[in-house]
């Protein structure tokens, strides 16, 4: 299969090229570099750089040939997202819409969308289906939604084959430690709570412990990232061979809470990680978990390495390696 990740240089983008390479496919990666690494792409893939709001490069490089498209290029933090609208109506709408044209201008059969949970919003009930309401509740999960949308109907009206994989919270790193550059100005609880285990934050803020949950504090649905990566294979498989669309989730349905996480990752680093307890963040629910089997049906996908040891050792060992290179310890 020859195939081109769109954003394959950042976090979740390196480790699915590493997913399909490893099984031999032919992999390209185009990225403006904004926020992934070159020091992550791998010598085995092609690579562009460029940007998706380049509508002309990208229609280029997609006249190149190309099987299926994933595309993995878009901003990701819901709270930037709502004070900077234009960004991310500019980069996740305006650039998705570019890729989508110029796929169906160039007969790229089969798109894959890495989509989020955030098109769902607060849950209305637990664990989250794919039938859930879609009402986001921040404008990164509209973008998501939207472009979704956008893919439905160009599969109607194009005949473009789609996959939307709507992710939980993706978290940990490759096991083998093929993958080691850290993602720029993280906002998520793991790679935060990883700096400060480090020395690089004097603590963890704890939004919220008095929540409905067994210790207080919220919870989450975490999924490793190479378990993503596989689904995106799985899908890829599954778009070609079916020429059927395809909406999952893809989550452990394992709900792990602030407070495990930060237990495991002071057993598992050795480190105090101090950590504050201060006010709940309006608008996180208490609990957030998914339910992952139409991909377990359709796909025969399995959150292999989504327990909460494997997570956290993953990481730890990526960070502990990026101290090393920088002297320290």
């Amino acid at each position: 299969m020859k195939v081109l990740l769109f954003g394959g240089a950042g976090y979740i983008g390196t480790h699915v090229s590493l997913a399909f390479l490893e099984r031999g496919d032919e992999v390209g990666i185009y990225d403006n570099l904004s926020s992934g690494l070159k020091s992550n792409i791998s010598p085995k893939a092609q690579f562009f750089e460029g940007d998706i709001l380049d509508q002309e490069h990208v229609g280029n490089v997609l006249a190149q040939g190309w099987d299926a498209v994933i595309h993995l290029a878009a901003f990701k933090a819901a709270g930037e997202s709502m004070l900077k609208p234009d960004k991310y109506a500019q980069n996740n709408i305006t650039g998705s819409l570019n890729l989508i044209l110029e796929c169906v201008k160039h007969n790229v059969a089969n798109f894959i969308l890495s989509s989020s949970a955030a098109v769902y919003g607060e849950p209305a009930y637990l664990p989250v289906d794919e039938k859930h309401p879609k009402h986001p509740t921040n404008y990164y999960g509209y973008t998501k939604y939207c472009i979704e949308e956008n893919l439905e109907w160009f599969s109607k009206l194009k005949g473009l084959n789609y996959a939307a994989l709507r992710y939980f919270n993706a978290a940990g790193y490759d096991c083998s430690l093929r993958m080691t550059g850290l993602e720029r100005n993280p906002a998520n609880l793991i790679p935060v709570v990883m700096e400060v285990a480090e020395g690089k934050r004097p603590n963890l803020l704890v939004f919220g412990n008095d929540y409905p949950t067994d210790d207080g504090t919220g919870v989450r649905d975490y999924v490793h990232v190479s378990d993503l990566a596989d689904a995106h294979v799985m899908a890829a498989d599954y778009l070609m061979k079916n020429h059927q669309n395809l909406v999952v989730n893809l989550g452990s349905e394992t709900g792990l809470s602030v407070q495990q996480i930060l237990d495991a990752a002071r057993r598992i680093t050795g480190r105090p990680i101090p950590a504050e307890y201060v006010a709940r963040r309006a608008g996180d629910p208490a609990k957030l978990v998914a339910t992952s089997k139409l991909a377990h049906k359709l796909l025969g996908w399995e959150a292999k390495h989504s327990d909460l040891d494997t997570i956290i050792s993953s990481t730890w060992a990526v960070y502990q390696e990026n101290m090393k290179k920088h002297g320290r310890t």
